[in-house]
């Protein structure tokens, strides 16, 4: 473990992903589970997301999920990434999380994005339209005053006087909100890792202190998968690449397929390069190749912290992956030394195979 990275926080932002076979409600199930181990393995926060009408996403309803997150966890803190405002009124998602701050005190994040709904269907069932984003910092002036003295008159109890710590999602010309409204930032290199920083450097020199926070405070957000190859780990991120095209080419998320299927498909060229480019970006290989590879982001971003949404088809790879993680990061709580990681590894992966039934090999 390098100082690097012992100087950071690690988290962990599950979408709760489906597989192909596997129904909405076991995924759902498979989210709490994993919260579990990420708390056993000393991971700061556990996220959960919002889509609506996806296939291949289970996460619809992120703050009754993080309810259950956090009746089944003791001390990792749980949040959203995050609550779409511009799906719900303000005065809803503050009484939301005040509900969930009274019953879990002091573990409960308030992530926020400005998305809306995939489809135009999907914006017309959630009665809103993409022109509701633009009145992103109306909603989010609005939702924050709740928790301090309210609005107009009108109350968010039990949120008032709450501390729901807020977090920004965004990309482009949202990391100068985050930095107009003194909130942390939780940013993706979306559009490559250049945009990134360069958004980043503005939010930090943009910055206002105010009653969310005194100083910057960046999340970087990203997959990471640890593999005893290179090989191993890029061929795990496979089935995302591959579900993000056929989104991009059909206009529907499905689940994630093996990666021996996926790779058999005679794609067309548009589909090559949309896998191609949604391989590209990721961290992966062995422990000391991932430990570079995030040393070099973080001299880059000087991140105060780094939020991992990886997701893969194989079940057991995904979690012995983010175990790997926390070892490398010295996060561990379960007395596993880095030494007895090859010893443990058949362990986690029959644990796995208990929770969430038969495992997939990786070489599916």
């Amino acid at each position: 473990m390098t100082s690097a990275l012992s100087s950071v926080r690690f988290s962990v932002l599950d979408r709760s992903r489906v597989r192909r076979g596997q129904s909405h409600p076991a995924a759902l199930r498979e989210t709490v589970e994993f919260a579990r181990l990420s708390e056993e393995w000393g991971y700061h926060r556990f996220w959960v997301s919002e889509h609506h009408s996806v296939p291949g996403v289970a996460g619809s309803a992120p703050t009754v999920l993080a309810a259950a997150v956090a009746a089944a966890t003791a001390r990792i803190r749980i949040g959203t990434g995050g609550v779409m405002l511009p799906n719900h009124q303000p005065l809803v998602v503050a009484e939301q999380f005040g509900v969930l701050e009274s019953l879990f005190p002091e573990r409960i994040d308030m992530g926020l994005g400005r998305s809306v709904g995939f489809t135009d269907g999907v914006r017309r069932a959630l009665g809103h339209d993409k022109r509701d984003a633009e009145d992103f910092d109306a909603q989010l002036a609005e939702l924050l005053a709740y928790f301090t003295e309210g609005r107009r008159g009108v109350h968010a109890w039990p949120a008032e006087g709450l501390r729901v710590p807020a977090f920004l999602l965004a990309t482009g010309s949202g990391a100068e909100r985050a930095a107009r409204f003194g909130l942390p930032l939780v940013i993706a290199a979306v559009g490559g890792e250049e945009r990134m920083i360069e958004a980043i450097d503005r939010y930090r020199a943009e910055f206002r202190p105010g009653p969310a926070g005194a100083a910057p405070y960046v999340v970087v957000s990203g997959s990471i998968v640890i593999a005893d190859t290179a090989a191993q780990a890029h061929r795990l991120l496979l089935p995302e690449a591959w579900s993000a095209a056929y989104a991009r080419t059909r206009g529907e998320f499905p689940p994630l397929l093996p990666p021996a299927e996926i790779e058999a498909r005679d794609m067309t060229d548009r589909e090559r390069r949309l896998v191609d480019d949604g391989l590209r970006g990721h961290l992966y290989g062995t422990e000391d190749e991932v430990a570079e590879q995030l040393e070099r982001l973080l001299r880059r971003t000087g991140a105060e912290e780094i939020l991992v949404h990886t997701s893969t088809y194989d079940r057991a790879a995904r979690l012995e992956s983010h175990r790997r993680l926390a070892l490398l990061a010295g996060l561990s709580r379960d007395g596993v030394s880095a030494r007895d990681r090859a010893g443990a590894r058949a362990g986690t992966a029959a644990r796995a195979a208990a929770a969430y039934g038969k495992s997939t090999s990786a070489a599916a």
